[in-house]
């Protein structure tokens, strides 16, 4: 039983004694640093059960616990606030506890645990991944390993939009213009390489609308009697009727796409379990339409398309197949989500996806509510903002979109500048240099992006999130280095700790208040779907550390007893460093 539980307990057992009522629950919270005490209890929400002055009442419980727990040593009232300082045995006992716990703050995960799929990343094969596939994979990356130390059975999935209109424009402009040239041949990154006849087939659109214009055509006969626009719709229909030659073309250019994806997940450390390809998934859904209309949930118009009526949960209607009977990318959607449960037998499921996609997933979850599947109960959209670049900060090598290595091989760039300019890598030969330029250059922009609530928009700033001051992924794998310095200089075994009339320092109780938080934080952050608490978190931990070592000396403490209990609280909080960081998927340094 926790301290809120067992405190609660004991408070509720005085107001059924004293007032005879009975509640449920109790607020509480830490107390502030600027009053006496560690915990303090609200006591306003009682005066609904009892009409007495909340001082008085707060007087009463402070003064019952102060005699009847083991926990409270002391208390004060500052208005209805009932600050409690708690005993030296509490303490000792708490952090003996989070000592010998070595998964403290992860749940285990076992055949019974819940089980959720996080989709995310899910580009197009057009083109390589760009900023803005930078924060869906961090986020969702970092949301299931969150579910993960919550407890949960968790697979990592993500739709590759494979088909379409977009990847015969690249295999066209190939076939115009490419000379046969590959991967290989050109030493071009896949993904780059069909990314550049993505482009060069936009130029040559572009060319031939205006020629056509020239020759009196209107811009929108022009855009779709375009030669080379005409040619990729014809591609695209050779490929739907299973054609040999473009199938041959379409998987040799998605698979030299798939190659340089590959690599960017590799780099930005990010991984699935499964991936699922529209080109297999984009008639699924059509059996479900079809037993929707039957049941009523779906109507047809006079020109055969089907619809559905959300108006009555104020939304409008919706189409989910056109009057050809061909998809929507709704009707995919539905039976994606519906096979995925299927395959994994899911209880729940994360969507990560821009918020401009916000009113889809509304209209989703309500149709496959209205399908009949309880499980719909339980879909979620991880929706978040844009990120943005100051101008000028960075260039694309293709179009005018910010790819993803761009931004890796820039924040690698940016953390070997600043810290050479800083004299932070003395000691180091040149590969250990470059893998932390690295480890420094991800941390910096993987904690930037995650600290932020999802839903806000960002603005990227690659210098200052490589500050080693203030709220940054690199001033928090700096604190674990110097954690790491003070345990190697102190070349203890620490077995079990002795801490028997033991007197905590006042810095020493705000440390393990603070790590007494990591659990709970962890299973915040899972309900709340935000990497942002576990961030934010971890950076008042550090400082609460940082405050620690500049007021109380740690190997130049008076007594043995004392610097091997500073030497394990400082080994304590590197590990939830470490789990707070591996959570967001950034690595630590042993060394800075």
């Amino acid at each position: 039983m926790n301290l809120e539980a067992k405190l609660s307990k004991k408070i509720s057992t005085f107001l059924q004694e004293t007032h005879q009522i009975e509640v449920e629950s109790f607020e509480f919270q830490l107390t502030r640093k600027e009053f006496e005490g560690d915990i303090t209890l609200v006591v306003f929400p009682l005066l609904k059960h009892i009409k007495t002055n909340p001082v008085q009442l707060g007087e009463q419980i402070g003064e019952y616990l102060s005699k009847s727990s083991d926990e409270v040593s002391k208390f004060n009232v500052v208005k209805g606030f009932l600050n409690l300082s708690l005993t030296e045995r509490y303490f000792s006992g708490l952090i003996q506890t989070i000592s010998k716990d070595k998964d403290f703050g992860f749940k285990k995960v076992t055949n019974e645990s819940q089980k959720v799929m996080v989709e995310y990343s899910s580009p197009n094969t057009n083109k390589p991944l760009h900023l803005g596939h930078v924060r869906n994979n961090l986020l969702g990356f970092s949301v299931a390993e969150i579910q993960k130390a919550a407890g949960k059975q968790v697979y990592k999935t993500q739709i590759i939009n494979d088909r379409g209109i977009h990847i015969c424009k690249s295999m066209v402009a190939w076939q115009k213009f490419g000379d046969g040239e590959t991967p290989k041949t050109s030493g071009v990154k896949g993904d780059h390489l069909v990314g550049k006849y993505y482009v060069e087939f936009d130029k040559a659109y572009k060319a031939e609308i205006k020629e056509l214009i020239e020759k009196g055509k209107t811009e929108e006969e022009a855009k779709k009697t375009a030669p080379i626009f005409v040619e990729a719709q014809d591609m695209l229909k050779k490929w739907e009727a299973g054609d040999p030659e473009v199938v041959e073309l379409w998987k040799t250019m998605n698979q030299w796409v798939y190659d340089g994806f590959e690599i960017t997940y590799d780099n930005l450390g990010v991984d699935f379990d499964k991936n699922y390809y529209e080109s297999e998934t984009y008639l699924l859904g059509k059996d479900h339409i079809k037993a929707g209309i039957e049941s009523g949930v779906f109507f047809k118009k006079e020109d055969g398309s089907v619809w559905i009526d959300l108006s009555d949960e104020g939304l409008d209607e919706k189409i989910v197949l056109r009057s050809d009977g061909t998809a929507v990318y709704m009707t995919q959607d539905i039976g994606t989500a519906i096979q995925r449960v299927a395959d994994y037998d899911i209880d729940e499921m994360v969507f990560t996806v821009g918020n401009e996609q916000d009113y889809h997933f509304k209209v989703l979850f309500l149709i496959l509510k209205k399908l009949g599947f309880e499980w719909a109960d339980h879909l979620y959209h991880l929706s978040y903002g844009m990120v943005d670049l100051p101008s000028g900060k960075m260039k694309s090598r293709e179009g005018n979109v910010v790819d993803a290595d761009d931004l890796i091989e820039e924040m690698t760039s940016t953390a070997k500048t600043i810290s050479q300019e800083l004299g932070k890598l003395e000691g180091y030969d040149e590969k250990e240099r470059n893998e932390l330029y690295t480890m420094i250059g991800l941390g910096a922009l993987k904690y930037y992006i995650l600290k932020v609530d999802p839903k806000k928009r960002i603005l990227f700033d690659p210098e200052e999130s490589v500050d080693f001051q203030g709220n940054t992924g690199p001033f928090i794998q700096y604190t674990y280095a110097r954690i790491q310095s003070i345990l190697r200089k102190a070349n203890k075994d620490i077995k079990t700790l002795n801490l028997s009339n033991y007197q905590f320092d006042i810095k020493e109780k705000a440390l393990i208040k603070i790590l007494n938080q990591f659990p709970d934080i962890i299973q915040q952050a899972a309900e709340q779907y935000s990497p942002a608490l576990v961030a934010n978190y971890v950076y008042d931990l550090v400082k609460e550390f940082n405050s620690f070592y500049q007021n109380v000396s740690i190997l130049g403490a008076d007594e043995s007893q004392q610097i091997e209990f500073r030497v394990e609280l400082a080994r304590l909080v590197a590990e939830v460093i470490k789990k707070s960081f591996k959570v967001l998927g950034i690595d630590v340094p042993q060394r800075m």
